[in-house]
């Protein structure tokens, strides 16, 4: 030290980067999140057609019927 009582010296926090990189953060998250929400639903959706099969029944998976036009 020189005496002065100074020391190292920090360098000076950049407000524009810390921002930016909250701001991917927060997408990164809210992407894991989305993902998370979305595997999960389709595990119960598996789940119902497993225990279904393992019942002995026939036609488990669900059928999409079209709406028909007026």
């Amino acid at each position: 030290m020189d005496g002065s009582g100074q020391g190292r010296q920090e360098p000076p926090d950049d407000d524009g980067n810390r921002g930016i990189e909250n701001a991917v953060m927060l997408g990164f998250f809210a992407v894991l999140v989305a993902a998370g929400i979305w595997l999960l639903g389709a595990m119960a959706d598996i789940r119902k057609v497993q225990d279904c099969a393992a019942q002995g029944r026939r036609n488990c998976t669900t059928i999409d019927v079209p709406e028909r036009a007026r």
